[in-house]
């Protein structure tokens, strides 16, 4: 894909989760992998709802910045996911509510957040996990993920929001969606006792659809 659809496309999904209300104000920061390994990131400071194509952020494969506005103060994410998971084509950082709200109750599960509701959560994200909280823009959120050593394409931080790694834009948005969707329904059957997916069923998910699961 060229450079010029590649702005364009990351423009597009951002303004789609802005509009739906995944993320709001001038939160969240989007990056993508570029035919020749560098990457184009969302600036700093900027609302996903009106981004310019023409003045996000541009990185050459050794990480120079080349052009367009400064970068999010969160690069150390971006860049930890890209070091550890080299088939990463893009990654999301959101502060949509419902993940947030999740990663803030006691009882969760630090290394597998989602509860097992439905497939799909397991299909496009695996386990995900809980890392602490930082002070945005610390480079220790960074540390923490490469500490996981590639083995999570999804991380929430606590009280702050979800990041989530894909093989490129569309596949990082869709398990974006999912993973809000899925903090979504546990809050709203939160102390009601649902029927989750059995061991079985979800090791059914996992075979079927090789996801990873460890």
């Amino acid at each position: 894909m060229t450079e010029t659809r590649l702005r364009e496309d990351l423009c597009y999904h951002a303004a789609s989760l802005f509009d739906r209300g995944l993320t709001g104000g001038a939160s969240g920061n989007i990056s993508v992998r570029t035919e020749d390994g560098g990457l184009l990131v969302t600036p700093t400071g900027s609302s996903l709802g009106r981004l310019d194509p023409a003045r996000l952020s541009k990185f050459d494969a050794e990480g120079r910045f080349l052009s367009g506005d400064r970068p999010t103060k969160e690069m150390p994410l971006h860049e930890a996911f890209y070091e550890t998971r080299t088939k990463t084509g893009a990654v999301v950082h959101l502060h949509s509510s419902h993940s947030v709200a999740w990663s803030m109750m006691p009882d969760v599960e630090p290394d597998n957040l989602l509860p097992p509701l439905t497939p799909y959560a397991v299909m496009r994200l695996g386990k995900v996990k809980l890392l602490p909280f930082f002070v945005p823009g610390d480079p220790a959120m960074g540390d923490a993920v490469r500490g996981l050593a590639g083995r999570r394409s999804a991380v929430v931080l606590a009280n702050h929001g979800p990041v989530v790694a894909a093989k490129d834009l569309e596949a990082a948005v869709y398990a974006m969606e999912e993973l809000e969707e899925t903090a979504k329904l546990a809050l709203l059957l939160e102390g009601r006792q649902p029927r989750m997916l059995t061991q079985g069923q979800v090791q059914a998910v996992v075979r079927k659809f090789d996801v990873e699961w460890d």
